[in-house]
């Protein structure tokens, strides 16, 4: 009898947890009473990191965007951070988090009343479009929001926070995209000296991440960057080698693979090839 008891309570708790997790997507199979149909989510998730302490070019936001959109499938999960300095308003925020439904399979569309099925397909075919349409709008306002302004960077600290989230998300496969210049100013540490992008020693900045609690637990996430290296009118030395950007790319790579996850492409500042 106790065992039962046990099995009913576990039960009861994870259904409680799952309807409180947030979703920004109204699902369809609730839309269509068939939420004890739904089918097994795609095991994806997607998430987008914002820095707003660097206003990104317009070919970079267009880019990021068909990125996202073309990596977006049915079932997957996506999450849309914002973040700068740690000023009011400007701490790390998470702007959406939504899941698309993953469709039915024949089998389980034998066994469903046709009205309910309709309901279902009607709403499915839109579903992708309101994604579009409503991560798109936090997306847009999240970049407009940027500000050179700001006196810091904290990156490391928002990836940490990222970090923090995922060990709550049960996936199979998780991408983490950056849209950040990925030059850090905080009280870590600074990439900058005298308003220039200083010359890094990867080693000694990754000894100072580690000593510094920076870094938290990406549970095993490909991570991509766009914008990195970007600087503002404010850096007077507008020139970046190739010498100080591989230096860069370099810090990020030991960052990540420290935080459990793996750098797939470093956008400096564009990146070219397509979230996987």
């Amino acid at each position: 009898m106790l065992k039962i008891l046990i099995t009913a309570l576990t039960m009861t708790i994870a259904t409680i947890a799952a309807a409180a997790e947030r979703n920004d997507l109204p699902s369809c199979y609730t839309k269509a009473h068939l939420s004890d149909q739904r089918a097994p989510a795609s095991g994806r998730l997607l998430n987008v990191v914002i820095d707003q302490t660097i206003p990104m070019p317009e070919d970079i936001q267009k880019a990021a965007w068909g990125n996202i959109s073309r990596f977006v499938a049915p079932g997957d999960q996506v999450r849309l951070y914002s973040f700068s300095a740690l000023v009011p308003g400007q701490y790390v925020r998470l702007l959406y988090a939504g899941t698309l439904d993953a469709p039915l399979d024949t089998e389980q569309r034998d066994d469903i009343d046709m009205s309910k099925l309709r309901s279902l397909d009607a709403c499915m075919a839109q579903q992708k479009a309101q994604f579009d349409n409503t991560f798109g709008r936090q997306f847009v306002t999240a970049l407009r929001g940027a500000t050179a302004d700001l006196p810091k960077s904290e990156i490391m600290f928002a990836l940490r926070e990222v970090a923090g989230d995922q060990a709550k998300i049960a996936v199979d496969h998780r991408i983490v995209f950056v849209i950040s210049d990925m030059l850090e100013h905080s009280d870590y540490t600074s990439f900058y000296a005298a308003n220039r992008i200083r010359d890094l020693n990867p080693a000694q900045e990754l000894v100072k991440a580690e000593k510094s609690g920076a870094i938290g637990d990406m549970h095993g996430a490909r991570i991509y960057v766009a914008g990195a290296g970007l600087i503002t009118d404010a850096v007077k030395q507008n020139y970046r080698s190739g010498k100080t950007m591989d230096a860069l790319e370099s810090f990020w790579r030991g960052y990540f693979e420290k935080s459990n996850a793996t750098l797939a492409d470093f956008g400096k500042p564009m990146l070219n090839v397509d979230l996987q």
